[in-house]
């Protein structure tokens, strides 16, 4: 007996949630978690599940479940963004719209918004009533980083189902699975920082450890010369493209494949943000007689700041992972960081 949910990586206690809830179901679920973490790959087994009369389980894929993970299910209405910018009123009332209809196939209409975060004020008003009285039988699942990227009034009348980042060790078994030479996936999985999508973008990836090496050398390159700051900005940006483009289906429409490119970007800023974050970590807790967690390091290196200036470049950095998540302009939060880590606080 196989699961539609048998092939997903990590959170394990999410998918005996998603299992329970298929038993009785709550009007609308709202996926939430870092970038890249597998939101939409639970969201849309949890569709199938949804939509199937035997909850997903059976001995072989049933059509119902082929079609729904194909996302063309009847009974299956993905909702996203108008181009590369949001989800307007216009979008939101066809939902509602659609939702005082009979299914066609299934037993329910099962909406999934991938991008829920991008909806407007406007829109999210529009969806209100149709959360707290839908006029048939349907299910709303929202996918967004943030329960704060909705008015609480959406937020509240959904499931919030919280999802988190995987250990390094299954994503390094998950990719060694899948034929990937161990010290490649190693390489993965510490650029992808516990992200499975991210991950399964990469793992063909030769770049990735050179990606990782380039932001471990930035502290011997930030100087406080805001001119600096910018130009390291630049060379980041530009030797992480290559990386985000290899890792977009050409196949695309360009709508999705600004989205996609924009979504890798920022996953893989986040990621290299915090390599560089647990490189100032390493030298404050070599210099206290703590652990180091890069051991390929040059120890030495470590020692060139000072306790005091490491924990707060630790900060700094940590910090710019915030307003990159932001949406802020990505060039200047590296720009302003790289000044600010080459400044003497």
């Amino acid at each position: 007996m196989t699961t539609v949910f048998d092939d997903l990586i990590g959170n394990p206690g999410v998918v005996e949630l998603l299992k329970r809830e298929l038993e009785m179901p709550n009007q609308a679920y709202l996926f939430v978690g870092p970038e890249s973490v597998g939101k939409d790959a639970f969201a849309i087994r949890f569709a199938a599940g949804l939509l199937c009369d035997r909850g997903g389980s059976h001995d072989d894929q049933c059509r119902t479940c082929r079609l729904a993970l194909a996302r063309t299910h009847p009974d299956l209405v993905v909702v996203e963004p108008e181009g590369a910018t949001s989800i307007g009123v216009d979008q939101a009332r066809s939902m509602v719209t659609r939702a005082s209809m009979a299914p066609v196939e299934a037993d329910r209409t099962v909406f999934l918004v991938p991008d829920a975060g991008t909806m407007t004020d406007q829109a999210a008003n529009s969806l209100l009533k149709t959360l707290e009285e839908p006029l048939a039988p349907v299910t709303f699942l929202l996918v967004a980083e943030s329960e704060d990227d909705f008015p609480a009034t959406i937020a509240s009348r959904c499931r919030t189902v919280h999802m988190g980042r995987v250990p390094s060790e299954q994503l390094i078994e998950t990719l060694t699975a899948k034929g990937v030479e161990p010290g490649q996936a190693e390489s993965v999985a510490i650029v992808a920082a516990g992200r499975p999508g991210l991950a399964l973008s990469l793992m063909s990836r030769p770049e990735v450890a050179q990606f990782r090496a380039m932001w471990l050398s930035i502290p011997e390159k930030v100087t406080p010369h805001p001119g600096d700051g910018q130009r390291l900005a630049s060379i980041v940006i530009e030797e992480i493209k290559p990386l985000v483009e290899k890792s977009i289906d050409g196949d695309l429409p360009k709508d999705k494949q600004q989205r996609a490119r924009r979504r890798i970007e920022q996953s893989l800023l986040i990621s290299g943000l915090e390599i560089l974050a647990s490189w100032y970590a390493d030298s404050a807790s070599l210099q206290l007689g703590g652990p180091v967690r890069n051991r390929d390091l040059d120890l030495t290196a470590l020692t060139d700041v000072s306790p005091r200036r490491a924990v707060i470049a630790t900060d700094k950095a940590l910090d710019a992972v915030v307003d990159i998540q932001a949406n802020l302009r990505r060039e200047l939060v590296l720009a302003n960081l790289f000044t600010g880590l080459g400044s003497e606080d």
